[in-house]
């Protein structure tokens, strides 16, 4: 298509349109601001926003093609979770949003709305990369390495690519700031590049029709010339060295250095290599204002000389920069080497902007196959620029400089370029803001959508969630008092039967002891043989150890039957928190062992400290426990334990309340005689009355019938004595013992003081004490552990819900935010500029 003609009409028309698409594209900058601003407050305050990845996914051979489907089957993953696969739909035309396919599958609803034509489209569909502004780097590792980015930005959390995500819309926050100055500005910035000895200085030259660039074979442009009217210049030509670009004004000669340009040159020259020198060029172009593309009469046009892109790294990356301050870009190619790397990566990076470029193929004319090299150029453009290639007739030229600037090919890329800045404006200046905001508007949609997906999901699991846990929990509400009240229970329970059992056994135990009999039936425990009358008081000693000892191995006993209570309480405990306890809920570890109670234990100080509690016995307060018969206060024997005299005279004399004691016998009546002579000599009866008696006996014996009856009478003493200490102290003894023993324990005769308790109830209290401690222990963790599983179980109810919360905003924001997409791209005008 040839360029359009110039006529002062046309000029004014193309700039009422110009202006009116100005200020759309103003009002949808603004917008998108707005929006941009929006999101990263919900990215930071409600939302953590997921980095979306869409890889192609394979199609089936069965499936047929809708007619009516505008997208692309894609397979959708994230970057902190790349392993999970979502099946969408990427829509097709100027939109990036995403559709589950599970929707787009159902059944369709017919519609007479057309599908847009791929004309209509800023992007094709085929072309258009998951982001264009919003991309991350996140191929970390070595080119081709498996383990680049997956394994690597997989392990970052979530938050960490969110705050990437908000810086990347920070800096198109501040580029829409810089395009919205650039729109505003009345004037275009052309810029002339390419790489090195491609020719761009002579075609600065050729366009001003002047030899103003320095021309050698080597690389001699060092610095960024802009040629300016010199109107702008209050009509002066000459050179103004830039000290700083951003504070730059041609009134104001703090700002800059004046120069002749004849001396430009020199400055070149001169220039640092390691530094960016910005150099203006004030000019009179005296050609006719259709003519000139400087001085137009229309539009205020500076033309920029770069170096060279593979100058060094520096002044490369400088061009990079400065190009998105650019309006329209002249590329200016070299036949001979067609489009070098650093080349390709300008112009990709480039045509993401401005969609449009102006190729300008330098030294055509040295190339003899001619069709190849065209061919070839062409096919590189159509790769790296699509909307150039597509109007490649205008925007791509194929001339040589340096055979004059008459020839019909330069007259034709001269007209082309001045149609396409000053004529076709809209589409030179304003096509890289648009597409800009296009393509940060598709961003925005493939974003709002992929985590609109993402909210869905999360509200259904948030659902689902509440569905299992909401009946745990109010199931453990109405079972908490049901468990207290089984605790306290099981508690006393167990203590009761442990206590009642020990006070049994221990008071059959005593039983048994009174009547001379160990206190436990058991082979290892017997009485000791009578050794004679020589060995009774060891006899004595060795008996009153045994039955000791049989009471020791009694609380034993009573201890084990604690045990036995004690590990049914505790398993009571277990099969309450199975019945009440949720199933995820990790049961205890806790392991009983019944042998490691009434045990000793250490005190803070690291020694051992006994568990034996301070008894009252006759005579005083001992500590009593496990061990009595290893006492010797209490295993040294006693006379009482030979003759027990006080018992008998309250048997015969007393009140009798040891009736199955009433019956005579030798040891009694031998214990009464000794009693009474004992007597004798105490306080009860004194000298006077012994005197009396002994001469009371004396005149009994002057009796003639009296001494008759004294031989019989003491034969039989002596026989009944000696029949006592042979056949009935031997088992006699054992009673008196055990008699003496029992009523030491049941029946002391010092009243117990504070702190001090009887025998059976100190062993009571200890046994039921013990039995408490590990059941309340068992009760206790149970307890901890209802009341962690409750508390657990309300947290998951309350941020399931609070996550259903959250995400329902989300998917309602996100919808909302894909809603006001599609109205700044009406408000902007974006289609009809394609």
């Amino acid at each position: 298509m040839a360029a359009v003609e110039e006529t002062p009409g046309s000029l004014r028309g193309a700039q009422e349109a110009y202006v009116e698409q100005k200020d759309r594209i103003l009002g949808g900058l603004d917008s998108t601001q707005e929006l941009i601003t929006g999101v990263r407050s919900f990215n930071k305050e409600s939302w953590t926003i997921r980095y979306p990845k869409l890889s192609n996914k394979p199609v089936e051979t069965t499936t047929v093609p809708s007619p009516k489907r505008r997208g692309v089957r894609r397979s959708l993953s994230f970057a902190d979770d790349p392993s999970s696969e979502t099946d969408v739909i990427l829509e097709g035309g100027l939109t990036h949003s995403l559709t589950l396919t599970s929707i787009v599958d159902a059944p369709e609803v017919e519609s007479d709305e057309p599908v847009p034509d791929s004309e209509e489209r800023l992007i094709p569909e085929s072309e258009a990369p998951d982001f264009q502004v919003f991309r991350l780097d996140l191929n970390l590792g070595a080119p081709g390495s498996s383990a680049a980015a997956g394994a690597l930005v997989s392990q970052l959390e979530k938050a960490s690519i969110a705050n990437l995500i908000d810086e990347r819309m920070a800096t198109s926050s501040q580029h829409i700031d810089k395009l919205r100055v650039r729109v505003q500005d009345t004037s275009s910035k052309v810029l002339v590049t390419g790489d090195l000895n491609a020719g761009k200085s002579t075609f600065v030259n050729a366009l001003l029709r002047r030899e103003v660039m320095p021309v050698d074979q080597q690389p001699c442009t060092t610095a960024f010339c802009e040629v300016h009217d010199y109107a702008e210049n209050d009509n002066v030509e000459e050179v103004h060295i830039v000290k700083d670009v951003a504070a730059y004004s041609a009134e104001d000669e703090s700002t800059f250095k004046r120069a002749s340009l004849s001396d430009l040159d020199d400055i070149m020259a001169d220039g640092d290599e390691k530094t960016q020198q910005v150099l203006k060029l004030y000019l009179n172009d005296t050609r006719p204002l259709h003519q000139s593309l400087v001085n137009n009469g229309v539009v205020d046009i500076s033309l920029i000389d770069a170096p060279g892109l593979n100058r060094d790294s520096l002044k490369t990356t400088a061009l990079f920069t400065r190009q998105e301050e650019i309006d329209v870009v002249v590329f200016v190619v070299s036949a001979e080497n067609h489009l070098t790397e650093s080349a390709q990566n300008f112009l990709k990076n480039a045509s993401n902007e401005k969609a449009y470029l102006f190729i300008v193929v330098n030294k055509y004319d040295q190339i003899k196959n001619k069709e190849k090299c065209r061919r070839m150029v062409l096919e590189q453009i159509k790769t790296l620029s699509p909307r150039t290639y597509d109007d490649a007739e205008d925007l791509v030229h194929f001339v040589d400089s340096l055979l004059g600037k008459d020839e019909p090919s330069f007259e034709d890329l001269e007209a082309s370029l001045r149609s396409f800045v000053l004529v076709k404006r809209a589409k030179s200046k304003l096509t890289p803001a648009s597409t800009y905001l296009s393509n940060l508007l598709a961003d925005i949609e493939l974003l709002v959508s992929a985590n609109a997906i993402v909210a869905q999901a999360e509200a259904v699991r948030a659902r689902s969630d509440l569905e299992a846990a909401r009946p745990v929990l109010e199931r453990m509400k109405n079972s908490r008092q049901a468990v207290e009240d089984g605790l306290e229970s099981i508690e006393e329970d167990g203590v009761r039967i442990a206590s009642n059992t020990t006070q049994r056994m221990l008071m059959d135990a005593l039983d048994r002891i009174g009547l001379g009999l160990p206190g436990v039936d058991s082979p290892s425990i017997a009485l000791p043989s009578y050794p004679g009358l020589l060995g009774l008081w060891d006899y004595a000693r060795d008996v009153r150890r045994t039955l000791l000892a049989s009471l020791d191995v009694a609380v034993k006993m009573a201890e084990d039957e604690a045990r036995v209570a004690t590990s049914v309480g505790v398993q009571q405990v277990r099969a309450l928190g199975e019945d009440h306890l949720p199933a995820n809920v990790e049961r205890s570890r806790r392991v009983f062992v019944p042998e490691a109670m009434f045990g000793t234990r250490r005190a803070r100080d690291g020694k051992r400290k006994s568990r034996r509690h301070s008894v009252v016995v006759a005579g005083g307060s001992v500590g009593l426990g496990i061990g009595l018969a290893s006492r010797p206060e209490l295993v040294q024997p006693t006379f009482f334990d030979l003759l027990d005299v006080p018992h008998h005279f309250w048997v015969y004399f007393g009140d009798k309340e040891d009736s199955e004691e009433a019956a005579p016998s030798a040891l009694g009546i031998v214990s009464v005689g000794v009693g009474a002579l004992t007597m004798i000599g105490g306080q009860a009866v004194g000298l006077r009355a012994l005197v009396e008696g002994v001469v009371r006996v004396a005149d009994v014996m002057s009796n003639e019938n009296a001494r008759k009856w004294a031989a019989p009478v003491l034969g039989a003493v002596v026989i009944g004595t000696a029949a006592y200490f042979v056949l009935e102290l031997p088992a006699s003894v054992p009673r008196t013992v055990g008699r003496r023993i029992r009523q030491t324990l049941v029946k002391p005769a010092v009243a117990p003081s504070a702190g001090e308790e009887l025998f059976v109830d100190a062993h009571v209290t200890r046994v039921g004490r013990e039995t408490r401690k590990v059941l309340r222990l068992a009760s206790w963790e149970l307890r901890q552990q209802f009341s962690g599983a409750m508390d657990e179980c309300t947290r998951e109810v309350r941020s399931a819900e609070d996550m259903e919360h959250r995400a329902m905003t989300a998917v309602g924001y996100f919808t909302e935010v894909q809603g006001k997409t599609a109205d700044i791209r009406a408000q902007a005008g974006l289609v009809s500029m394609a």
